[in-house]
């Protein structure tokens, strides 16, 4: 079929016609399908329930330098943890501490030991005034929800098929109330985008204004690969390169690996920055759970280990992401109605619909059966300035209800673009 925009007045009213009855259709089948959140799909979990018998009443729980892994103690993490996720996260094992189950709680103790008592010795974000935050977008919505949360002002900085506009965040990070940027750099969320090496050496020699500034470096979905597996900069080694070894944090987690709620989490940074966030953290806990650790270095034994294990993952959630480019395409390609990503990892498609349009498809699809991410979500303050972008989730239904939900999508997204075009 040719653009929408091309089509006479009769052939529109007559497609939207046709694409009201099969939307009724839809509504009569009562759905009830999910794609609004990702999270990993019971099939995925089973993958790792042998980790649960690795560690039993029998077992040797000393580790490798002799800590008694059921005691106090071991603040930055395990040895063989700390090589097993500096492995995993393209680090350096002296350079990571090893947490609990989430990365995202890393990153909010950080911001809020920042805004508390300050980043190595400067002044705490709580009495500098107005803060700032460079926010790539699209991008990951709870991010955003921490940066909301301490009330910090961010800023959108839009993203392309290379990361983040450097011309722009190079220009605002000469503002000293700038103190940081959000960055997922490998399948970023939504848009599945893999940051170019251009890309990671200009902000490792970004020169703020703000001595406290630091790169927030997501690394969620580092190993979630779909296809080949696609390596990138490391951005802790560009940093001292750049004389600038102190200007990021890199995050991990096992959460979409092994057990989203039992899996460990992990940061790599400077020396210098290592030691002022376990100034800070030795006030807050004596030592995370290293009896977990110990399961997962046992379970996955090395980093060829894990690699392994997410081979499984790929094969279980590629099919849904092919599912859905492939109706997408079907259905959606040269209508005029949007453009969409084709990640090569990571947990989710970016939909761009045409403006204006993003509220009305999402609401269409939540009377349809299908709860969708709110539109809006993937911008700070959700609010996306164009009405535009939506997130799709495709990892935790079955395939069969992935490939409804996209079907129902597709008609959605054709009628709200015909109605806002008639």
């Amino acid at each position: 079929m040719k653009a929408y925009k091309d089509l006479s007045k009769e052939k529109r009213q007559e497609e939207l016609s046709r694409l009201k009855a099969q939307y009724q259709k839809y509504l009569d089948m009562n759905l009830s399908l999910n794609m609004a959140r990702g999270k990993p799909g019971s099939d995925q979990l089973d993958l790792s329930r042998g980790m649960l018998d690795v560690i039993n009443a029998e077992s040797d729980l000393t580790a490798s330098d002799g800590t008694d892994a059921r005691n106090y103690g071991c603040l930055d993490g395990l040895m063989e943890a700390k090589k097993l996720m500096a492995d995993m996260m393209d680090s350096k094992p002296e350079d990571m501490i090893i947490y609990g189950n989430s990365s995202l709680n890393i990153m909010y103790d950080q911001i809020s030991r920042s805004y508390s008592f300050g980043v190595m010795g400067e002044m705490p974000f709580c009495k500098q005034g107005k803060i700032k935050w460079l926010c790539p977008v699209p991008g990951y919505d709870r991010h955003f929800g921490i940066t909301e949360f301490f009330g910090f002002e961010m800023i959108n900085i839009p993203m392309d098929d290379y990361g983040p506009n450097m011309d722009m965040v190079e220009e605002y990070v000469k503002d000293p109330t700038v103190k940081g940027i959000w960055c997922v750099p490998k399948y970023s969320n939504p848009g599945g985008v893999v940051y170019s090496d251009e890309v990671i050496q200009r902000l490792a020699a970004l020169e703020p204004a703000a001595k406290d500034f630091r790169i927030y470096w997501d690394n969620a979905y580092c190993v979630h690969h779909l296809y080949e597996e696609i390596n990138i900069h490391d951005i802790l080694e560009e940093c001292k390169k750049a004389g600038h070894p102190n200007l990021v944090y890199k995050f991990g987690s096992t959460s979409k690996i092994t057990f989203p709620g039992a899996g460990i989490a992990a940061l790599a940074t400077s020396q210098d920055n290592k030691k002022d966030i376990l100034n800070q953290m030795k006030h807050q806990t004596i030592g995370h759970d290293k009896l977990n650790q110990l399961r997962h270095v046992l379970y996955f034994k090395d980093i060829n280990g894990l690699k392994e294990h997410m081979k499984k993952h790929a094969d279980i959630i590629r099919p849904k992401f092919e599912a859905v480019e492939e109706i997408l395409d079907r259905e959606l390609t040269g209508l005029g109605v949007g453009s969409w990503s084709k990640p090569r990892g990571g947990y989710f498609i970016s939909f761009t619909g045409n403006k204006n349009t993003a509220k009305a498809i999402v609401g269409k699809m939540k009377e349809a059966g299908v709860v969708m991410t709110g539109a809006g979500a993937t911008y700070p303050y959700g609010k996306d300035p164009d009405d535009a972008n939506i997130r799709i989730a495709p990892t935790l239904p079955p395939l069969d209800e992935i490939k409804l939900a996209a079907e129902v999508f597709a008609t959605v997204v054709k009628m709200v673009s015909l109605e806002q075009l008639i």
